[in-house]
């Protein structure tokens, strides 16, 4: 109960920082350095909703960073700044141990349309997770590179109906967007 409180109270601590006192570029740098992992997470975040893209490099070099959520936050802030040269390192973490790490890399292969991460999410279309089964697909979608639609028919037919009905609008979307091309 006193973890949870003292947890609650640091968070809201860091937010009411960063909402009140209009934390700079410069503070947000320096606490992606901070020791205190939800520091660095809510940094993360916070860099990506601000559209900081000057920040890229330093999120892609806390893509290894020991806490799941400074991994996961970075990775969804690298999709919001359509950080391409994020890639290669985002496709990597597909293959993370924390399913809410390989969920927000999914995304955010999604968000920047990376066509080179497509063998990759194909690959990981295997998770056991349905929700970073479910954020592949979508990226997939996004993506829209024909060369997935062998994957998404076979995801289509997933276990889990999100998934499988994900799958289908997304091969819907993929056909009718080749059709209108041949026209």
């Amino acid at each position: 109960m006193i973890r949870l409180t003292l947890f609650g109270l640091l968070s809201s601590t860091f937010l009411h920082r960063i909402v009140e006192e209009n934390v700079t570029y410069e503070q947000l740098k320096k606490d992606l350095e901070a020791s205190f992992g939800l520091t660095r997470s809510h940094a993360a975040s916070e860099l990506g909703k601000r559209g900081e893209k000057k920040a890229t490099p330093l999120l892609i070099k806390i893509l290894d960073d020991p806490h799941m959520g400074v991994r996961s936050n970075a990775a969804f802030s690298l999709g919001e700044l359509g950080a391409t040269e994020a890639i290669p390192h985002l496709a990597k973490l597909l293959k993370d141990p924390h399913e809410r790490v390989r969920k927000s890399a999914a995304k955010a292969l999604g968000m920047i349309k990376a066509k080179d991460a497509v063998p990759a999410l194909i690959e990981a279309l295997g998770d056991t997770s349905y929700l970073v089964r479910k954020s592949i697909v979508r990226s997939l979608g996004q993506i829209s590179d024909a060369s997935a639609i062998g994957a998404l028919e076979r995801a289509a037919l997933d276990a889990n109906i999100i998934v499988a009905s994900m799958a289908q609008q997304a091969i819907e979307a993929l056909t009718s967007k080749a059709a209108a091309l041949k026209r």
